[in-house]
């Protein structure tokens, strides 16, 4: 098998079980490897310390495989990694046949993703050593899970740095437009073909389910209690409002909530799911909101969901605007206010306000503009807030750590003039495992804050 012998002067990633190997990093490759081809991975004394696949087109040279030699990437061997990922996830995973089976470096994969959706795969090749493997792949994958059909998504611009064309298409089966699925007990229709990346972010799972908690509680604050009356000749606990009337709306409990950069509705779904009052569903994509719409009708939730197609940092701005109008006009009476311009529908607040945006950084050049993101959307979006109520924040920008994201929202709340409580920090769920050694597969950050006022 051909050989490549690292540089004597590297950082010891590898041995630390990184799996990626720099063009930089790289003394000298010998036996002339095909691109996409196995290769045998030396340091410079030619001690033996990995196997992974060599492409001499990008700045990621090699990719491992296996810290110990593998003769072929061939259909036994997915069929080993497969099955390993498969055992992880019936461990971690309860009442669920939808979920990411393979992903990538986490997984011993380096540049493939599976996703399951009931019983239709939707697979990328993202290397070009996973690309000369797709035979193999799709052999092994029929074999362990039978399943109806296997459809590719290698329709995304990181291909083309391997020297690969983006590509989509069925590799198995006939698959159909939309596949149903079932989240945490809501019913979800997921656009494989046309979806982003391959349809649906199982990331999140976990997280979205973090929001029950939140959903319930906030009837008091609108003056609704509950008081012992007789009922059909029992006796229950009636709510009632402050004027004494019986509430008859089944969520008077309820929260009000803000989902921002709502992509398909997922956080809109599981609030009204866990009982929220009034929800707002907002992404820029006319496309997204409608497959937002059709799942929230699936549900039975329609009544209480709004949509809004419209850009989050131009919404969050303008409602911040308008709501710091209304605090003026309400001292009008001790300073002179221009109260002729109508405030039209905005200045609204919210009991939860969410917030989980597309990444904002790919690489380390973006960083700081990314923080900048994060910092405008999350000072505007804590100000719509209700005292006491709750920021669910997110990023999935990889170079972006978890320090800096949180760094960046105490920055937001100091010139806010909020104090944030900490309440929850996560990252993504189980399929998504990630290696210690490896930063970029902790891109997930996730967090719950209470918001409160500095001064009330």
């Amino acid at each position: 098998m051909p050989q490549v012998i690292l540089n004597k002067t590297r950082k010891k990633r590898l041995e630390q079980g990184h799996a990626w190997i720099y063009r930089n990093e790289l003394e000298r490759v010998e036996g002339d490897p095909e691109p996409g081809a196995l290769v045998q991975v030396l340091d410079h004394r030619g001690k033996y310390l990995a196997t992974g696949y060599y492409n001499p087109h990008s700045q990621i040279t090699v990719r491992v495989i296996a810290y110990q030699p593998v003769e072929a990437m061939d259909e036994r061997f997915f069929e080993e990694r497969i099955q390993a990922c498969l055992d992880h996830r019936s461990r971690f995973l309860e009442n669920t046949d939808s979920y990411r089976l393979v992903y990538g470096e986490a997984d011993f994969l380096p540049g493939l993703i599976v996703d399951k959706f009931a019983d239709v795969l939707v697979i990328q090749l993202l290397t070009l050593g996973m690309d000369r493997c797709r035979e193999a792949i799709v052999r092994a994958l029929v074999k362990l899970l039978q399943p109806k059909a296997i459809y590719e998504r290698s329709d995304v611009p990181v291909r083309e740095l391997e020297g690969l064309q983006q590509t989509a298409g069925e590799l198995y089966g006939e698959c159909p437009q939309q596949v149903e699925i079932m989240e945490n007990g809501i019913r979800l229709r997921v656009d494989v073909k046309n979806g982003q990346k391959t349809g649906y972010f199982f990331d999140q799972r976990e997280n979205r389910a973090r929001l029950r908690p939140l959903m319930r509680g906030w009837g008091r604050r609108s003056g609704i209690t509950l008081q012992q009356r007789d009922e059909d000749g029992q006796v229950a606990s009636v709510p009632v409002n402050a004027n004494g009337k019986k509430v008859t709306f089944p969520y008077w409990d309820g929260a009000t909530v803000l989902e921002c950069f709502a992509h398909t509705g997922s956080f809109t779904l599981h609030a009204c799911h866990y009982g929220a009052k009034r929800v707002t569903c907002l992404d820029v994509s006319e496309q997204a909101i409608e497959q937002a719409r059709e799942n929230v009708l699936l549900n039975g939730f329609a009544e209480r969901v709004e949509f809004v197609v419209e850009d989050a940092f131009h919404y969050l701005r303008n409602q911040v605007r308008a709501l710091e109008e209304r605090e003026r006009r309400a001292l009008a009476s001790r300073q002179k206010v221009d109260t002729s311009i109508p405030l039209e529908n905005k200045g609204k607040t919210w009991d939860v306000v969410v917030l989980d945006p597309p990444a904002f950084a790919k690489s380390k050049s973006a960083i700081k503009g990314a923080l900048r993101g994060y910092k405008d959307i999350n000072l505007h979006g804590m100000k719509l807030v209700n005292e006491g109520g709750y920021l669910v924040t997110a990023s999935c920008s990889s170079p972006v750590s978890p320090e800096m994201f949180l760094d960046t929202i105490q920055s937001a709340a100091a010139d806010a003039g909020k104090l944030l409580r900490l309440i929850e920090f996560r990252g993504a769920g189980a399929d998504h495992p990630r290696l210690a050694a490896a930063e970029e597969t902790h891109y997930l950050k996730f967090a719950i804050f209470e918001v409160t006022s500095r001064r009330k």
